[in-house]
């Protein structure tokens, strides 16, 4: 596969960031090693690959690092060819891009409502983090966030999205990511008790 080479994955299981990368590197049926990341003690090799924000994801291909996770979907997608996740035709990609960022920027429901069966798009993987950690950010915080009767084909689409096979299989433990969410919750309540 014309591109491939050493590939490795700076990470934590609980980044919806992270997961975005691994769902594209497993859409585009690429190799990859996964070193895990402690966010509180920083690994030497976090911290030399992504020196200004010292922050996952972090790619790193033939030892070159690639940090933030639409810079890395677009890398790989640019390197690896074959199953593109952007259009070819430069205005659909730039709007593409445009709702990308639109969603990084203000996490807006305002986006496709529909999946194709079995088709991934640049949005939906970049999107997509909604559909699992939704719920678990819900039944922490014990806040109701989402209505589905109010956002339906929001609703239909995270639904098609968690059952593709490749998206379905690639999740963290459900059980693993609610820990995580307990424990920020509880980091969040401590800080805020210490003022």
């Amino acid at each position: 596969m014309a591109g491939e080479g050493e590939v490795k994955l700076l990470g934590t299981r609980s980044s919806p960031f992270v997961q975005r990368v691994k769902w594209v590197l497993k859409l585009k049926g690429i190799d990859y090693e996964e070193i895990e990341q402690d966010l509180i003690k920083k690994s030497p090799l976090l911290l030399n690959s992504n020196p200004v924000y010292k922050k996952v994801p972090v790619l790193l291909h033939f030892h070159k690092p690639i940090s933030e996770s639409l810079l890395i979907i677009e890398y790989i997608d640019e390197t690896w060819e074959h199953n593109p996740l952007l259009p070819k035709d430069p205005y659909q990609r730039a709007m593409v891009r445009f709702w990308a960022k639109f969603i990084e920027e203000k996490e807006s429901s305002r986006v496709r409502s529909s999946l194709e069966v079995d088709t991934i798009g640049y949005l939906d993987v970049v999107f997509g983090w909604i559909a699992p950690w939704l719920e678990l950010f819900e039944e922490v915080a014990g806040v109701k966030v989402f209505d589905p009767l109010k956002f339906p084909c929001l609703d239909t689409w995270m639904g098609c999205f968690l059952e593709l096979p490749v998206i379905k299989e690639g999740l963290p433990p459900r059980d693993f990511l609610l820990v995580c969410f307990q424990n920020i919750r509880q980091f969040v309540l401590a800080l805020s008790a210490q003022k």
